[in-house]
């Protein structure tokens, strides 16, 4: 939310590092791309292997509605003329130059459709649309670097219950890459890199060994540890985490389980949802701070995918549009089912929690669903007329929703699928949880959720913190945010 000044664009200069000569390579009311947090970082440059050329990729304004209006330019460092790769003008991103000079690769959605999943293409250096090489994978790629050879790529993204790295050749050929359960960094982006060599360093994580760097000599080679910064939680006892796989409507789902630290097998425990948000994001077997800490209080916790994930390809992650709740909350009904059937759940305690799309699922599910001993939702998307107004992503959400809000009937869209219509149904405790100055999800969202329950009687909390971002990144907070969240948990649950 720009309440202070308005955005300003961002362009590309040249520094001298021997005379510290500054040139202005761009200039307009256009922009580069520009983040604000939590974000993928804004695509990056891509210097020819000449020095010539510069591959950048141009948004049409500095307001973040406009950030969809982004195509890929070519820029002549000599003259400080560009143009365009191709003909598009929407949904480009992160190009870069092959090795050789002789071939760019660039992310484009898949059915020009904003919330398809990121495919790869490439074209020739001289421009051109070119093609996608990556639908025999289906996944929502994260990570797409050249090797050495200007002739394949190393390619990431989520892929059912983990994170993996495959290589891909230009006929799109993939090959896993073994890193065996070492689960690769991923936030909007995977955080790995490829030398010269064709070797492989790359942030990762096992159930029970928070992340660490990890190096391999080359895609075919044994994964090494580089790092052991987290040996202390490594030494500590740690809930079991698993993969529990179901399905509902048609479609497979899957999702992770952690146990009670030092669980007895025939003894029944409460059980705890934590949902993640997004909605394009997945719960991986990978370490996850929070579900650990409620573990060792005694809890399952149950991490469920739904429909929308980012972990199961393009249909599944595009089916979710124009149906934000009701499908997905009939996948996490379902498959909480499942784990209610396995004998091991106090099936009259069970709480459910998230944050951001997490928190829209936690209020959807306790607004249209009964049996919650206790709910804390998060930064939670609770009406979607303030996220299509509001938001820093704003009228980007018409595509998602069926259209503005302001034109025709679209309106009765916006409400049936916001969870706040239907909040007057919710009778479990609820914690509310945000930071005022948020970006993505406006605090008006959490300040509505808190009446609606206050004025049908339903035992409510909120804590705000004067925070200008989405997610808090100070310690302080974090532990602050953990804390709460864990309290209210064991105040009506325990």
């Amino acid at each position: 939310m720009f309440v202070g000044s308005q955005p300003q664009p961002s362009h590309i200069w040249l520094a001298n590092t021997t005379t510290s000569e500054n040139r202005r390579l761009t200039d307009g009311e256009w922009t580069l791309p520009l983040v604000i947090p939590p974000s993928a970082p804004s695509s990056p440059f891509s210097w020819s292997p000449d020095g010539k050329t510069i591959l950048f990729v141009k948004v049409a304004t500095a307001y973040s509605g406009d950030g969809i209006n982004r195509s890929i330019q070519l820029l002549n460092v000599a003259d400080s003329t560009y143009k365009p790769l191709n003909a598009r003008t929407k949904l480009e991103s992160y190009p870069n130059f092959s090795p050789d000079g002789s071939k760019i690769s660039y992310w484009y959605k898949k059915d020009s459709l904003m919330p398809g999943i990121n495919e790869l293409w490439v074209t020739n250096s001289t421009g051109g649309e070119g093609k996608p090489i990556s639908a025999q994978l289906d996944r929502d790629l994260y990570l797409t670097a050249w090797m050495p050879d200007s002739k394949s790529f190393l390619v990431g993204g989520h892929n059912d219950n983990k994170t993996s790295l495959w290589t891909m050749d230009l006929d799109g050929k993939t090959i896993p890459v073994n890193i065996g359960n070492v689960c690769p960094s991923w936030g909007f982006w995977m955080d790995a890199t490829v030398s010269k060599t064709g070797a492989i360093a790359f942030t990762g994580s096992e159930p029970d060994k928070p992340v660490e760097l990890y190096f391999m000599a080359s895609t075919t080679s044994k994964l090494v540890q580089l790092t052991d910064y987290n040996s202390e939680i490594s030494k500590m006892t740690l809930g079991k985490t698993e993969t529990i796989r179901w399905e509902n409507d048609g479609l497979k789902h899957c999702g992770i389980i952690t146990y009670p630290v030092n669980y007895e097998k025939g003894k029944k425990y409460p059980l705890v949802l934590v949902i993640h948000g997004g909605p394009n994001a997945a719960s991986v077997e990978q370490f996850a701070r929070l579900p650990q800490i409620m573990a060792n209080e005694g809890y399952f916790v149950f991490e469920p995918n739904y429909r929308g994930s980012d972990n199961l390809g393009s249909q599944y992650k595009v089916v979710i549009l124009q149906d934000a709740g009701a499908g997905p909350g009939r996948d996490v009904m379902a498959g909480l089912e499942k784990l209610k059937a396995t004998g091991m759940i106090d099936n009259n305690n069970i709480g459910v929690s998230g944050w951001s799309y997490g928190g829209f699922m936690t209020v959807w599910l306790a607004g249209h669903y009964g049996g919650w001993k206790a709910a804390v939702a998060g930064a939670a998307v609770t009406d979607f007329e303030d996220q299509y107004a509001l938001s820093d992503g704003n009228v980007n959400w018409a595509v998602r929703l069926g259209g503005s809000p302001y034109v025709g009937d679209n309106m009765q869209k916006y409400i049936d699928q916001s969870p706040i219509t239907e909040a007057k149904n919710i009778k479990a405790p609820t914690l509310i949880l945000a930071n005022t100055g948020d970006p993505r999800v406006p605090v008006t969202q959490s300040y509505k959720l808190y009446h609606s329950l206050k004025d049908n009687g339903t035992i409510t909390k909120f804590i705000g913190w004067p925070i200008a971002a989405h997610n808090a990144t100070d310690p302080v907070t974090q532990m602050e945010t953990s804390k709460a969240w864990l309290n209210w948990l064991n105040t009506y649950m325990k």
